[in-house]
């Protein structure tokens, strides 16, 4: 499995070319809130109960996929697909499945876009709204498409590590194995 992860993130990585990956948000708090989904099947797959709100460290996996998009961007548009198609090899693999979760936050898009791209771009995993851009600064205002994952570690100061900063400064082939 542990390899399996790796080549997934590695390849991800490749296919997504043109997007910025992680950027230097190494030091970056990303302890937001974000409102838990209405859906049954969302709570469920992000590990939830019923709460009004929830942070990157309550997601119950080891891994998270966080996609920063705007419905207006047109790489994020072009590349949704491949994101779908990323999601659905860790879905279909039981191991996989179990460790990594993706999510995506609208960086000013309301709830009706946020809501029009997952339907228009048949995005399988919990997109959230940030219309406000409240999240979006917290995150030094990167641009869009943003990915950047996250390794859950409880007990930890913030409850998670950025690890995917920058492939090059910060190795990302040499941590991925260890992942």
């Amino acid at each position: 499995m542990k390899h399996t992860a790796v080549y997934l993130v590695l390849i991800f990585s490749i296919i997504m070319g043109g997007p910025v990956y992680g950027g230097n948000l190494g030091d970056t708090d990303l302890s937001f809130n974000l409102p838990v989904p209405g859906s049954a099947e969302e709570r469920s797959y992000l590990g939830l109960d019923e709460n009004q709100t929830f942070t990157l460290e309550q997601i119950g996996a080891d891994i998270v996929i966080l996609q920063i998009f705007s419905m207006y961007c047109p790489i994020c548009q072009r590349e949704a697909s491949k994101i779908n198609a990323m999601y659905e090899r860790v879905t279909s693999d039981s191991e996989m499945s179990r460790r990594i979760r993706f999510i995506g936050i609208g960086a000013g898009n309301s709830a009706f876009e946020v809501d029009f791209y997952k339907k228009t771009y048949q995005v399988p995993f919990p997109l959230f709204s940030d219309g406000d851009f409240v999240i979006h600064k917290q995150l030094k205002e990167v641009g869009t498409p943003h990915f950047i994952g996250l390794t859950i570690t409880p007990g930890t100061k913030l409850g998670y590590t950025v690890f995917l900063p920058d492939p090059e400064k910060w190795g990302i082939r040499s941590y991925l194995l260890t992942v």
